[in-house]
Order: C-alpha cells, then sequence, then structure tokens
C-alpha cells in the first residue's frame, strides 16, 4: 500500500451514466421499515457512541412527498451486481488473531464469528490477502525464497508453508463460516530470485522469469483450492512500482498488459483454472500509466479469466471509474483496497463516503486493508506505521487479547450485514447532506445506506413508489434501513 499523505477522499458522487430499465415492481402496502444506526462523538470519527444498534421500526405510508432530506428509491432501475466486502488476512492480522497467543479460542471463534457470520456478526464477504510478505506483516517473504545467488526456475522450493500458521486456517474458517466469501489474491513482491536487483524492495521481475512467474500464480491458487479455499481473483501486482521500504515490485504499464497477455492468462488456461485476472490494482490516477494498455488489449478483456478493473481510493479522482465503465461496460469494477488510519481527520465520513461512492461509480466491492492491527498499529514491515484495521488487538499494553470492534468496523457493517452478495444496486438520489446507496438482495428485500454527514439531526423522507416513510437521523450518524 502507498503511505499515507493524500488529500481525504472527494466526497462527491458521480451520476450512474446507464442503468437497466425493469419493469415495474410491485410495492407491498404499509411495509415495515428496520433501522440500524451507528454514531461517533465527533473528534475524528473514531469514538463509537453506538455501534449497528438496532432502533423501532417504522412503517411506510401511502403517499410521497418532499422532506428536509428526500431519498426517492426506483427499484426498476438497476445497475452492478454486488460481490462482497470486507478486508485482507494479512500476516499481521492472521498472527495477532491466531498464532500470537493473545486469543484464547473462545475469543477467536467469537472474533470470526462477529466478522463473517452473516446473522450474528456483520458478515464479511470479501478477502484480499496479500502473496507474500507486504508493509503489514512481521517481515518479508515470498513463496519460493532462495539463498543468495540461487535461483528456482522450476519452482521445485514452492512453499504455502508460511501461510500454514495463520492466514490460511483463517480463511479457511472464514469460508466456513460465510460460504459466499469471496478471496482475492495479490503479490507485493515476486521472489527475489526473479528480479533484476534481487531484493524484495523494487526491482523488476527479468523477462526470463515471466513463465515461471506465471506458474508462481498457479502453484498459489491450486495450493489454496486443494485446502478448501478457491481464489476467485487475483492481480498481477498490487500498486505497481510502490513503494521504496517493504515489499514491491516494478512494472510498467506494457509490462503489465505483456505479462498478463503472453504468460499469466495462458497458464491459467492450461491449467484450467477459474481464477479471473484484475487490472490494475491501484490508485485511480495511475490507471493511465498502468492499466490502460491491458484495458485497450481486447484480446485480454475478452479472455474468459479477464474479471475486470481493481481499484485503490488514495489519490485521483473516483469517477475514473465510471470514465473507464463508460467506455468499456462489459468489464467490472471492484474497490480492492483502501485503509483507514490516523491521517484520516474522520473515519466514519470517509468510510461511508468511500461506500457511497465507490459504489455509485460501479464497484461490485468495498475492501479494507488490514483485518487486524494492535493498538501501537503493529506489526508491521515499512511502510504503513499509523494504519488502522476493522478490529484492534491489543498486545503488551497491560491489556492482552482484548479485541476492540474499530468504527471500520461497524461502517462496513452496514454494508455487508444487510447487502448480500447477487444484490443489484438500485437508483435513488444522493445529496451533499445524507449521502446514499441502495439495493436490492436476491431475496428481494431491500437496503438503503444513508450517511448523515452533518453535526445535526436531520428529517428524512424517503419514497417507494407510491409510498414514503420519514425518520429523523441523528448527527454523525451512518444508517441502514431495511424492508
Amino acid at each position: 500500500m502507498m503511505r499515507r499523505h493524500f488529500l481525504p477522499l472527494l466526497s462527491a458522487a458521480a451520476v450512474a451514466v446507464s442503468g437497466l430499465v425493469v419493469p415495474a415492481v410491485a410495492h407491498a402496502a404499509g411495509e415495515s421499515v428496520n433501522i440500524w444506526l451507528t454514531t461517533t462523538d465527533g473528534g475524528g470519527g473514531r469514538n463509537v457512541t453506538r455501534g449497528l444498534e438496532q432502533q423501532g421500526p417504522v412503517s411506510f405510508a401511502p403517499g410521497t412527498g418532499d422532506g428536509q432530506q428526500t431519498i426517492t428509491v426506483d427499484d426498476s432501475k438497476t445497475y452492478q451486481q454486488f460481490e462482497g466486502g470486507g478486508a485482507g488476512f494479512t500476516d499481521s492480522a492472521g498472527w495477532l488473531m491466531n498464532s500470537s497467543g493473545l486469543l484464547s479460542q473462545d475469543a477467536r471463534d467469537a472474533l470470526m464469528q462477529k466478522l463473517f457470520d452473516p446473522n450474528n456478526g456483520i458478515g464479511l464477504s470479501f478477502l484480499r490477502n496479500p502473496m507474500g510478505g507486504a508493509d503489514l506483516s512481521r517481515n518479508s517473504y515470498t513463496y519460493d525464497d532462495m539463498p543468495d545467488g540461487q535461483t528456482d526456475p522450476e519452482l521445485q522450493h514452492f512453499s504455502i508453508a508460511h501461510d500454514a500458521a495463520d492466514v490460511l486456517p483463517l480463511t479457511q474458517e472464514a469460508k466456513k463460516i460465510n460460504p459466499d466469501l469471496k478471496v482475492m489474491a495479490s503479490p507485493w513482491s515476486a521472489p527475489p530470485w526473479m528480479k533484476d536487483n534481487e531484493s524484495y524492495n523494487r526491482g523488476w521481475v527479468q523477462s526470463q522469469y515471466y513463465d515461471a512467474y506465471a506458474q508462481y500464480f498457479v502453484k498459489y491458487i491450486q495450493a489454496y483450492q486443494q485446502a478448501g479455499v478457491p481464489i476467485d481473483y487475483v492481480s498481477i501486482q498490487n500498486e505497481p512500482t510502490c513503494c521504496d521500504g517493504y515489499p514491491s515490485t516494478d512494472w510498467n504499464g506494457d509490462g503489465l498488459a505483456y505479462f498478463a497477455k503472453k504468460s499469466l492468462l495462458p497458464a491459467l488456461h492450461q491449467s484450467k483454472l477459474s481464477t479471473k485476472l484484475l487490472a490494475l490494482d491501484w490508485n485511480w490516477s495511475q490507471y493511465q500509466s498502468y492499466a490502460s494498455a491491458t484495458m485497450d488489449d481486447q484480446s485480454i478483456r475478452s479472455d474468459s479469466n479477464f474479471g475486470g478493473m481493481a481499484w485503490h481510493g488514495y489519490d485521483g479522482q473516483v469517477e475514473q471509474q465510471s470514465m473507464v465503465h463508460d467506455q468499456y461496460p462489459d468489464v467490472n469494477a471492484y474497490s480492492t483496497e483502501h485503509s483507514g488510519g490516523l491521517w484520516v481527520n474522520d473515519q466514519q465520513a470517509e468510510d461511508m463516503n468511500n461506500i457511497i461512492d465507490y459504489t455509485r461509480n460501479w464497484s461490485r466491492s468495498v475492501v479494507k486493508w488490514g483485518m487486524a492491527m494492535d493498538q501501537a498499529h503493529n506489526p508491521h514491515n515499512g511502510g504503513c506505521d499509523n494504519c488502522t484495521g476493522l478490529v484492534t488487538v491489543h498486545e503488551g499494553d497491560g491489556q492482552d487479547g482484548q479485541v476492540d470492534y474499530t468504527i471500520e468496523y461497524f461502517t462496513m457493517g452496514h454494508l455487508t450485514k444487510f447487502v448480500k452478495p447477487g444484490a443489484v444496486r438500485v437508483d435513488s438520489n444522493d445529496n451533499s447532506t445524507v449521502r446514499n446507496v441502495a439495493w436490492k438482495n436476491p431475496d428481494g428485500s431491500n437496503a438503503l445506506i444513508a450517511y448523515n454527514s452533518s453535526g445535526d439531526e436531520q428529517s428524512v423522507r424517503v419514497n417507494w413508489g407510491d409510498q414514503s416513510f420519514s425518520y429523523t437521523v441523528p448527527g454523525h450518524t451512518s444508517a441502514t434501513f431495511t424492508w
């Protein structure tokens, strides 16, 4: 991940430029509306005073109209499908939650339920795990490390033994708790012996090892598949050419497209793997430099193992997602990383604006970075020394093993607990005071996610067909309405 010195994400959402108009949906009269709220008390948007607390229900009444803040939901007009939301089992998160000994078995089981269970937790449904060491790991490593000066082009020493300690068993358990879970994998560094500088940090993969590197992906996917964890998506590189000081690899746009077309996609086909490749896996501002060559190649876009675009939200404009969608409307979009951290002025506002902006601009996923950090933002391996996770696992501060559920847990829960994989985004009008996005689940239920960004309570009127309900949303409050 990039070191975080960016301005906060712009909150203005782009208007979706095309949608599918479907026949009008019959709306039952007097539908009951369930409501969940999360509130913070100002200062940094991190101190949760009310976390996903269910409120008393209200009901739709005949008639529509305007209120102080009016949201009109039109579920006859649909957009993209939702695949999932979540974070990553980094080496750091895996160790804190599993082999560190900080959590008892009962505490770990309870934590996993609260993260992944759709009923008793928030139902996380998308993991993005590093392939090897990253900045949020205890050290640098790959799955085929060799002594200095030695190479292994036949990958005879390939092994995922490192993951078998923490990352793999936690991923297996998450998949068992939530079978709808999607898993993506991204490398930070190729094995150093493949690179021109023989280092985990930066360096270019040498072209004579392109086919070996493609087989490195294949072996990783096969190993996880054999362990009961299908890998749904991979990217060639997390944030190509970024950054010094932790595992990373240099690429340019032409090289990424060449490797995809000539090595990785053919290797996936030859091994009869269904895993799909996502392009870029970096910021909106990096599209031209690192993804346009891939996207402009029709043979890559039409490949059955090509899955679409992976976006990070640290730099540039979110509308870039809609611009690419307009150019290539059949290519799916995924938001695959945006970490929380102390550089964020208001974490609740940023999280909610991200959820709304990303999905209003065609994202089928919303994925944070590390699942867990300790109270001092460790362990980390260079890179981000002030990142936060969905949970904090205390270590070495006299509260060893205490688990704190951060605002990021609750904001993600406003999406993942109520919007199920397979849901479709439906039309709703957005505004600057009460941001919102609406969904229809596979079972026909509706979910409206809203955020009152002001410090004052706002009277919200929700129109749906020929009926409506009104509700007063407190200041600095996230709300999910379901019916």
